[in-house]
């Protein structure tokens, strides 16, 4: 009976738009119910910065992960002047780079640094962009390695595992919870 309505009024005269109009909201009001209820399932479901977050109090809370001792002296590019100020950014990195492995696989070492790199300042001179430390994203995706959560694919870069999605999945649904309770 619906799909005979709205075939009616798509066939309808142009006189007949409010009535056509009304029809698309009505439609478009079940899908949005419909997608309202959904639950998170997946990493993709979750804000980024919620769930870099929680991955990173996963990460320390569980302690497979191993700090080096150049961590709180290493700066993170060329282009900056300092290491970092958060004691821990090593954390929080790791957990923004297995998300990204999550999301598109097959990055591998060059590809994460173009994606933490900046702008170099040169004084009186332009600025040029500037690629992030390899040796950082060496050491993390090898520890996540070590941890089972990427394997490196055939073709090049790194891919997650079955036991790493499912980590990520877990996580990434406690998240959810977590801003629910926060917007109620």
């Amino acid at each position: 009976l619906a799909q005979a309505v709205t075939a009616q009024a798509i066939r309808a005269p142009s006189s007949c738009r409010f009535a056509r109009a009304r029809l698309y909201q009505m439609a478009a009001l079940a899908y949005d119910s419909e997608f309202a209820s959904a639950r998170v399932t997946t990493v993709k479901d979750v804000s980024a910065d919620r769930f870099i977050a929680a991955f990173a109090q996963h990460l320390k809370r569980q302690g497979r992960f191993e700090i080096p001792k150049w961590a709180d002296v290493v700066k993170t590019s060329r282009a900056k002047e300092l290491p970092p100020s958060n004691p821990d950014w090593l954390y929080v990195r790791t957990a923004s780079m297995v998300r990204k492995v999550y999301i598109r696989g097959g990055s591998g070492v060059g590809a994460f640094r173009k994606v933490y790199g900046g702008q170099q300042r040169r004084g009186t001179c332009t600025k040029v962009f500037c690629k992030s430390s390899g040796k950082i994203a060496r050491y993390i995706l090898q520890q996540l390695e070590e941890m089972g959560l990427v394997e490196q694919a055939e073709d090049g870069g790194r891919i997650i595992t079955k036991e790493g999605q499912r980590e990520l999945d877990t996580v990434a649904v406690q998240a959810a919870e977590v801003e629910e309770a926060d917007d109620e």
